[in-house]
């Protein structure tokens, strides 16, 4: 009977495009995909640690993966339980600890290993692998050809982060900025393309910061790999993330301007408006220096659209401090943005912070962003009615007869459409919209 594996991911667009390469390795070992977990031989939690309670809930996750195990035991099915990603690295041994019965943990840089551990732990020759190690060793030179699984696909550039900011896990989980070699990426690209891809999105913890180096040795810039993949023959979409305001230069904003590939959308955190909390988060730009960048994009592309990431309630953030944050948002006008309450993580300088603000008033402020993004995320979303836009249909919608896809801005669209038009970027007036959605018919 063929094996089958089920992969659960949590967290950030990295952790997607992980999966998706554990996926081809399993397949390449004969499993085949199931969407029921009780039907899995092979069990995988991708996991996030960024925030606290994504790691806790893997370990509920945990459980009832164990509890099924033990229920397909009675049937004589053995079922492997696996790990991987920041929440390994960040637990060490402390999660085979608080969770004995799982058969494998693997770090967010050595799930190269995957089908070497499953074949040793279906074999019995190895139980409760850990690994974690740091290695300088690329993961990307051991991982297999990556392949298009949709109109849409992810492609990691860059991985790691050298910017410790103080509430952030990633430099601690995730290693140091390393950047793949520009024929590397573009010899992936240009599979995903042959593949049936219409869109890229490049990845990296800090993607603008991409220093890769060409075929003669020379260090390049995202600017320059934007340019190069824009090259290739029926990519019709371009687009990256996640930004750091202060590697945002010249060449990359006029990017903006002279590729027509890459989408009118920019991803760009900030976290918080207050000079002073942008000092203690360890972040390397201003208030002014973010909205200089922002201008300077809004002056290349006169119709680039903007996101951004805000955190609220950092230690000893003040109402004055929460106030400036609210002003930039008043002066971008984000069509999109994530919105959080600070979240203490251990083993970053934030965490013993002196002034840690109380929940109750961290909610109230999350309430009040909140409310204010969305006003300007309706009101854009509001202003598309009687557009025509392009869509990118990558998913069957809840009804019969509904596709939903993506727009150049990122926005959720569904229409009547018929199943053929699925991976494909088809024309759409826009009929309706609400805060998260817009509603349209193909033209």
């Amino acid at each position: 009977m063929v094996k089958k594996y089920f992969i659960k991911t949590f967290g950030c667009q990295m952790n997607v495009y992980d999966s998706n390469r554990m996926a081809v390795m399993l397949e390449e070992m004969g499993l085949k995909k199931t969407q029921n977990q009780r039907d899995a031989d092979v069990v995988i939690f991708n996991t996030c640690h960024i925030r606290e309670k994504a790691a806790e809930k893997v370990f509920s996750d945990l459980g009832r993966a164990y509890l099924i195990k033990q229920e397909r035991e009675i049937d004589g099915k053995d079922t492997i339980i696996g790990v991987t990603g920041c929440v390994v690295q960040a637990e060490d041994k402390e999660i085979l600890k608080r969770a004995p019965y799982v058969d494998f943990a693997l770090g967010p840089l050595r799930y190269f290993r995957l089908k070497e551990v499953v074949e040793e732990v279906f074999n019995e020759r190895e139980k409760q692998l850990l690994d974690t190690e740091f290695s300088a060793v690329s993961k990307f030179d051991f991982l297999p050809e990556n392949k298009s699984e949709s109109g849409c696909s992810y492609l990691a550039i860059q991985e790691g982060c050298n910017n410790f900011c103080t509430y952030c896990v990633v430099p601690y989980t995730r290693g140091v900025e390393v950047s793949r070699p520009v024929e590397d990426v573009l010899h992936e690209a240009r599979r995903l393309v042959q593949t049936g891809s219409l869109e890229l999105n490049l990845l990296g913890q800090n993607v603008n910061s991409y220093h890769g180096e060409d075929a003669s040795g020379r260090e390049r810039n995202l600017a320059y790999l934007l340019n190069k993949i824009a090259e290739i023959d029926g990519l019709q979409r371009i687009r990256y993330t996640t930004s750091y305001p202060a590697d945002v230069d010249d060449d990359l904003i006029r990017c903006h301007k002279e590729i027509s590939k890459l989408m009118p959308y920019l991803h760009l955190p900030i976290q918080s408006g207050s000079d002073a909390i942008l000092k203690k988060m360890n972040r390397r730009h201003t208030r002014d220096d973010y909205l200089r960048v922002v201008d300077k994009l809004k002056e290349a592309n006169p119709n680039i659209g903007m996101s951004s990431d805000f955190i609220v309630g950092f230690p000893g953030e003040t109402d004055e401090d929460f106030q400036q944050t609210l002003d930039v948002v008043n002066r971008v006008k984000y069509i999109q943005a994530f919105s959080f309450k600070y979240s203490r993580r251990p083993g970053t300088p934030a965490a013993v912070m002196d002034g840690q603000i109380e929940e109750k008033v961290k909610k109230e402020r999350l309430q009040i962003l909140q409310d204010l993004l969305f006003s300007y995320q309706t009101k854009f979303n509001k202003d598309s009615v009687g557009k025509v836009m392009s869509v990118l249909f990558e998913n069957k919608g809840r009804h019969k007869g509904q596709l939903v896809g993506r727009t150049p801005y990122m926005q959720n669209l569904h229409a009547e459409a018929d199943s053929s038009l699925l991976n494909k970027i088809v024309d759409v007036r826009v009929t309706d919209a609400s805060t998260n959605s817009l509603s349209g018919e193909v033209l």
